[in-house]
């Protein structure tokens, strides 16, 4: 069974920053090893949606997935803090984000059933 985990962040409010963030993002230009420690984490789909510089991200985990263990297998990655340092050129903290975090879980506030 999988979980389902919705998160935001901003991107600097700068169209030239937008756009390469974009082109980072196509499916050539990303890290491989990168989308290896997705993969690895338990993350069996991610997807990012864009509107104006607000992303909105997707994740689809499965039961082995510890988003502590992540961070931490994250920080010992080089590739990995490579392709964070990189982003975070592109990226903007959100107003009530905690110290350090980019990526802000979203909470469910509605479900159709």
């Amino acid at each position: 069974m999988t979980k389902r985990i919705c998160l935001a962040c901003d991107l600097k409010d700068d169209p030239k920053l937008i756009d390469s963030y974009i082109r980072w993002h196509q499916t050539e230009n990303v890290f491989p090893e990168v989308t290896q420690s997705i993969r690895d984490a338990g993350i069996e789909d991610m997807q990012i949606f864009l509107t104006g510089n607000r992303l909105f991200m997707i994740i689809e985990v499965n039961a082995h997935f510890n988003a502590h263990q992540k961070a931490i297998s994250d920080a010992n990655n080089p590739k990995v803090q490579e392709w964070e340092n990189l982003m975070s050129t592109f990226q903007q903290y959100l107003p009530w984000a905690k110290a350090g975090e980019k990526w802000v879980e979203m909470k469910n506030i509605f479900h159709l059933t």
